[in-house]
């Protein structure tokens, strides 16, 4: 591929296909939120479909997860060494044939596996939404653009569950997967406009398993690992949010698939505030730290409400702030993970996917055990507390957008056969 068809910095992209390459970053970020919001609204239907318990109807979204993490594990080297575009192809018809066989599944322990493939397949789209600027973009033009995808994706997740709640209505839950396969074939068929990001020159060459590397290296480095224990921290209380909301809106509270829908896409758009305003603040990490003392506050109110007050309203009103702050936080540990790991930019966002979602997999049968309110308090009350840490920590680190990337990150980074 020729260097016209790469885009290795900013100065290259002209003003059609930066619009293009934002539109398309947001549909591959958005991507991974429909693979779980999407279907949301149908676990209790699925629960009663499958006659099966509630824990085991959220393995789904474990699995769905585990695979997420683990496909990014994969996927980030095999990028970093043949390039973004053909291992999203690739990542997109694995998850087509995913949603499509799930569709057939006859007991909830073949869907539960089916699940495992789709998050396999989904992991592409999604951690390339963060790897993809990492190429092109640095330091605060890096945290401009991440804040924007994640900004316009804030639509992704206030949309797919009211989308989810009308699918699920009229077809039942089987439609859900065929409006996810449609989703991902669009991708596939948008993936020919879409110009490779790592140049050949800045691909990891030698052996196969060079491109494998580079994690013990990250794993090394403190200060990207701590902004990944952030943003996977705050993104385990998301999952513990989305996936105990259908049990306490509808099985609760009583309110049909479509009103959770219409409740979880208005809280959804707060997410999206969060993160543009975290670009107000200088240095950027200060916005963690603040975002983060407020969430263990907010998260100890909603223990002492679900004890004390039975009120949607009451839950719905903490809701709102307590999503405003992870949107802040997201913003930062994806922006600051991603600056310090930049020079093998495939396994950076792999390493900060799969920490979400270990944080996601394990919350989500968490909130399901015994009573779900009480559960659900105790789970998030905890996040929260590791995320006000790891944000006091990113704090006291001295480096923010301005640095480089680490001198250890940059001594391991594989030379280009020009320098060879």
């Amino acid at each position: 591929m020729s260097d016209n068809n790469s885009t290795a910095s900013a100065g290259g992209l002209s003003g059609g296909y930066y619009v293009f390459l934002i539109v398309y970053l947001v549909l591959l970020s958005a991507f991974g939120s429909f693979v779980n919001d999407m279907y949301l609204p149908t676990l209790p239907e699925m629960v009663r479909s499958f006659h099966t318990t509630t824990s085991t109807v959220q393995l789904g979204l474990t699995f769905g997860m585990i695979g997420l993490g683990f496909g990014e594990l994969i996927l980030g080297p095999l990028s970093d060494r043949f390039g973004r575009k053909p291992v999203l192809i690739a990542a997109l018809i694995v998850f087509c044939i995913g949603a499509a066989c799930s569709v057939w599944s006859r007991t909830i322990h073949t869907f539960i596996w089916w699940r495992l493939v789709q998050g396999l397949g989904a992991s592409g789209g999604y951690f390339l939404a963060r790897t993809i600027p990492a190429d092109l973009y640095k330091g605060r033009a890096l945290a401009k653009v991440m804040a924007l995808v994640g900004a316009i994706n804030g639509f992704a997740p206030a949309s797919a569950p009211v989308i989810g709640g009308l699918v699920a209505k009229s077809i039942g839950w089987q439609g859900i997967f065929w409006i996810l396969f449609g989703f991902s074939a669009m991708l596939l068929i948008l993936s020919p406009a879409f110009k490779e990001s790592l140049p050949q020159s800045r691909r990891v060459s030698g052996h196969f398993g060079v491109a494998f590397k580079n994690y013990a290296v990250l794993s090394h480095n403190r200060h990207f690992l701590i902004h990944v224990m952030l943003k996977g921290s705050a993104l385990g209380m998301l999952f513990a949010y989305i996936s105990s909301a259908p049990f306490i809106i509808q099985d609760h509270y009583g309110y049909t698939q479509l009103q959770f829908g219409l409740f979880m896409g208005f809280n959804a758009l707060f997410v999206a505030t969060g993160s543009m305003v975290a670009l107000r603040f200088h240095p950027l990490k200060k916005a963690a730290v603040w975002a983060g003392t407020a969430l263990v506050l907010i998260a100890a109110g909603q223990a002492v409400c679900f004890w004390t007050v039975d009120s949607v309203w009451v839950y719905e009103a903490l809701n709102l702030p307590m999503l405003f702050c992870l949107g802040m936080i997201f913003t930062v540990g994806n922006t600051l993970a991603m600056n310090e790991g930049r020079e093998c930019a495939g396994d950076a966002s792999a390493l900060i996917g799969l920490a979400g979602y270990i944080f996601g997999a394990v919350a989500s049968p968490l909130v399901g055990l015994g009573d779900m309110l009480h559960s659900t308090a105790i789970t998030i009350f905890t996040l929260a507390v590791l995320t006000f840490i790891f944000a006091r920590l990113s704090r006291a680190l001295p480096a923010d957008l301005m640095a480089s990337p680490s001198s250890a990150i940059r001594a391991a980074a594989p030379e280009s056969p020009a320098k060879k």
